[in-house]
């Protein structure tokens, strides 16, 4: 019993999602939505944000590692919870780009997780050829990608440590560059997993008020 009790209870604590949300819907973006055949994900932006004694031992090159990672973890979290959509027969109608298509295509125009915010998501869905596009930012004070966690803990004390992230996500209409939907969500908790479970609580809720898988 004790055995399975401490598993059950790291599930129920892995994450807490607060309350509040901020949740926008562009009162078309059900009819735009019908049109759409192919949407692509972009590197969310990141902020590690890391304590004074912790910096100690991080310096802006590792730090700016850290975050890239992390950005790239969201997108690729993210593309794969469309994907399992997609396999369970869900979204028949919408292709979700692959993230290394979506990075071989921007790195043709010059274009990376520095410099993307210089372009606006109407730009970067033409040059992507895609419906729409999904961006973002995320912060957060413990980092989540696979080993960045581990060696962090080992070198700066993260064990044990309170964790929290803030996502927040957009859907840009390729045409005109509408915002369609924006989703602001605060997770608290030990999180210390990966991108994917993050995305994977966040989009529990949130997929019930996205145009694309509402009526899934």
């Amino acid at each position: 019993m004790k055995k399975l009790l401490f598993p059950i209870l790291f599930v129920t604590f892995l994450f807490k999602v607060q309350a509040q949300t901020n949740l926008y819907e562009n009162p078309e973006f059900d009819e735009i939505a019908k049109s759409h055949k192919i949407i692509a994900v972009v590197p969310f932006k990141t902020q590690v944000k890391l304590r004074p004694k912790q910096m100690k031992d991080m310096d802006d090159e590792k730090l700016y590692r850290l975050e890239k990672a992390e950005g790239e973890g969201i997108q690729t979290a993210m593309y794969s919870w469309f994907l399992k959509r997609k396999k369970r027969g869900k979204l028949k109608n919408l292709e979700v780009q692959d993230p290394k298509v979506t990075t071989a295509l921007l790195k043709r125009k010059n274009i990376n997780y520095d410099n993307i915010t210089d372009f606006t998501p109407q730009e970067l869905a033409k040059l992507l050829e895609v419906d729409a596009v999904i961006s973002g930012e995320f912060e957060t004070n413990k980092p989540m990608s696979e080993g960045a966690s581990v060696a962090l803990g080992l070198v700066l004390g993260f064990w044990g440590s309170t964790n929290s992230a803030i996502v927040n996500m957009s859907v840009h209409n390729a045409e005109d560059g509408v915002l369609l939907w924006n989703y602001n969500k605060k997770v608290r908790g030990s999180i210390g997993s990966s991108p994917e479970d993050l995305i994977n609580v966040l989009m529990r809720k949130a997929s019930r008020r996205l145009a694309y898988t509402k009526n899934d």
